[in-house]
């Protein structure tokens, strides 16, 4: 498990999801449109081509699945500066969490601080932030509130966003036994989506948005204007009651979301409203204090959610006719069992079983023969209607995910472990039904309702955590034989299609973290990820990568304190090597290295002062790219990263 201190060192007012997890080996970011958006975040591949909703990562807040009941998020939701801390477990790990999914899983862990802290700074592209947070600690009393907003223009055209969040936690120790935290919070988030672009635009001028055919094989941005509208209430609280060595924790938690979905027009405009209830209960047996971990856990958790979906004609950025409307209900249930067995003072033994049921509902609600459909030629808009083909379905998935690990601490600030493990991930309701036939001109003449298993896979993996001297180090490598993976592509304009089951895949990483002080004022730190994902024998793409996986990522930093007060540091976000956009190997997005510069400045106990320079150099380079099946040469399937950029912000503790 790797943690992330959000306060810890410096960073802008309100850090993206990107900033703060940069320095976490194995967790690959990868930035869409440079602000609070929808970046892609993949452990170990897990929904590596899941985009712009999410799978493969249990998300957590204060121990609690906010996850929506058929296993998806919205990544650009997650706000690292309403966290003090955030914790990564990866790999088998996460099963104590009730995550049977091979990413893991993130907790955001709300802030509870006897302070008042504001931050405010802006800079290059539009950007604004302004932050507040503000709490108390008492003997058996504490609460903490917050509240921020940021907004850009953007470095693009077409590129504009902004989020405000809110919310709070109290804590309340009802007896010396029983303790409760109560947490609620509302997102509203809203970008514009500037798109890809081919090859020879992003060399030209990454600033540019695609105008579709014939100059570009991709969306027509200007004229549909794509964007992304999302906001999502939440409430939760968590119980815990400690009757000498048992330990009960009590989970409950509500979320609505309201997500509109501007696609282009070979997608159209998705409503999608709805809310998800999620119950959570676990006991730990410990009668061991000092021990680690329990010698015996168990975990319960359901969540159970429905929504409302309509589909819309993109007529020229707005929303035209409907063409389908369908009732989406989901349920998700996870239980899971394990032992921590002492075999002598430094050797644990860690069997666990898991179980998930899950099922997938959608109830078409279209009741007309046909659909309308619209075209744009050489003479205008034209509109149609193609025939309309029942999309219901019902779905259920069952499986059983077991584990055994061995772990062994030759002395307190070091562990080896080594396990073998296995996951089981249903799809999503994003997965099962997609828009299909729609083209960069033309709205989409039908859907795709897959018939898809579960995705499966057995990981083999080992370790080294700890600390040696002045060296603070974490080490692992896995290999994991993927069954039934599921990808989901994209059409030439860069729309999501539903999904498809691989055969098999494999995958295979490297999970490096290393970090000590240099001198009394020289400090380093390094995070290397490496990823070979490939296809096994698949009888159209062979043993080929799997498209999206940078194969090497490496975060590097140089942190110089000059005096007590002021700090600098040097940054490198390294990709070396070349990284395939389409499965069929045939394109690929160039290697790229960006350098950032960072500085705070503590004038007193209450003010310091923060600045950056982002991309030190001005790099053009696509910081991401569109996952496709097979890519063509003119293709716009690019995402720029920011050029150079300042920012300097102002923060005040009291």
């Amino acid at each position: 498990m790797a943690s992330v201190d959000v306060d810890a060192t410096p960073a802008p007012a309100i850090p993206t999801v990107a900033q703060a997890l940069e320095a976490v080996p194995g967790v690959v970011v990868q930035r869409f449109f440079g602000g609070n958006d929808q970046p892609r975040i993949q452990i170990r591949g897990s929904g590596l081509q899941q985009n712009p909703v999410e799978r493969g990562i249990l998300v957590l807040k204060d121990g609690l699945a906010i996850n929506r009941a058929d296993g998806s998020y919205i990544v650009g939701l997650a706000n690292p500066g309403e966290a003090s801390l955030i914790e990564v477990y990866r790999g088998y790990l996460a099963n104590r969490l009730g995550a049977s999914v091979l990413g893991g899983a993130m907790n955001f862990v709300s802030p509870i601080d006897d302070e008042t802290v504001l931050a405010t700074g802006g800079g290059s592209f539009g950007r604004a932030d302004a932050s507040a947070r503000t709490g108390f600690d008492g003997e058996r009393f504490a609460a903490g509130i917050y509240a921020d907003i940021s907004r850009r223009d953007g470095f693009r055209v077409y590129n504009g966003s902004q989020r405000v969040s809110l919310g709070g936690a109290v804590e309340l120790e009802l007896s010396d036994t029983v303790s409760t935290r109560l947490f609620a919070g509302y997102t509203d988030l809203s970008f514009d989506v500037a798109g890809p672009l081919n090859r020879e635009a992003l060399n030209a001028d990454p600033r540019q948005v695609s105008s579709g055919p014939p100059s570009s094989i991709g969306p027509n941005v200007l004229r549909d204007r794509p964007r992304r509208e999302a906001s999502q209430f939440l409430i939760g609280s968590r119980t815990s009651i400690v009757l000498e060595e048992h330990l009960f924790d009590i989970g409950l938690g509500y979320t609505y979301t309201r997500d509109m979905f501007r696609f282009p027009i070979s997608s159209g405009v998705r409503n999608t409203d709805g809310g998800d209830l999620t119950a959570q209960l676990r006991y730990a047996y410990q009668p061991d204090e000092i021990a680690a971990l329990p010698l015996f856990e168990a975990t319960a958790q359901y969540v159970v959610g429905s929504s409302d979906r309509t589909y819309a004609i993109n007529r020229n950025g707005t929303a035209g006719a409907l063409f389908g409307t369908n009732d989406l209900d989901a349920s998700t249930l996870s239980l899971t069992g394990g032992f921590n067995i002492p075999l002598s003072d430094a050797v644990t033994l860690s069997p666990s079983l898991s179980y998930t049921y899950a099922t997938r509902d959608n109830d078409d609600q279209w009741s007309a023969a046909s659909r309308p459909r619209l075209a744009f030629g050489p003479g205008g808009a034209v509109n149609s209607t193609v025939p309309a083909v029942d999309t219901s379905y019902g779905r259920d998935y069952g499986g059983w995910s077991p584990a055994l690990a061995v772990s062994w601490r030759p002395n307190e600030d070091q562990m080896l472990f080594a396990a073998l493990s296995r996951s089981f991930e249903p799809p999503t309701h994003d997965d099962l039904l997609g828009t299909t036939g729609g083209t960069p001109n033309a709205s989409p003449s039908g859907f795709s309702t897959p018939d898809l298993d579960a995705q499966t896979a057995t990981t083999l993996e080992a370790g080294w955590r700890g600390q040696q001297g002045a060296w603070s180090f974490d080490a692992v490598t896995y290999y994991s034989w993927v069954h039934d993976e599921l990808l989901s592509l994209r059409d030439e304009s860069g729309s999501l299609l539903a999904a498809f089951n691989a055969d098999r895949t494999t995958h295979f990483g490297v999970e490096f973290g290393l970090s000590r002080p240099i001198t009394d004022k020289w400090s380093a730190r390094l995070a290397y990820t490496y990823q070979d994902f490939r296809f096994d024998d698949d009888p159209l793409r062979g043993d080929n990568r799997l498209a999206g996986a940078p194969r090497q990522v490496v975060h590097a930093s140089l942190q110089y304190a000059a005096n007590e007060d002021w700090d600098l540091i040097a940054a490198l976000q390294w990709v070396p090597s070349k990284t395939p956009v389409d499965n069929m190997n045939t394109v690929y997005a160039d290697p790229y290295a960006v350098v950032d510069l960072r500085t705070e400045y503590r004038v007193n106990d209450v003010f310091s002062f923060y600045g950056e320079i982002t991309n030190l150099f001005d790099k053009t380079y696509a910081s991401s790219t569109l996952i496709v099946d097979q890519a063509s040469a003119n293709q716009a399937v690019y995402l720029p990263g920011d050029g150079r950029g300042f920012y300097a912000g102002l923060k005040a503790r009291f």
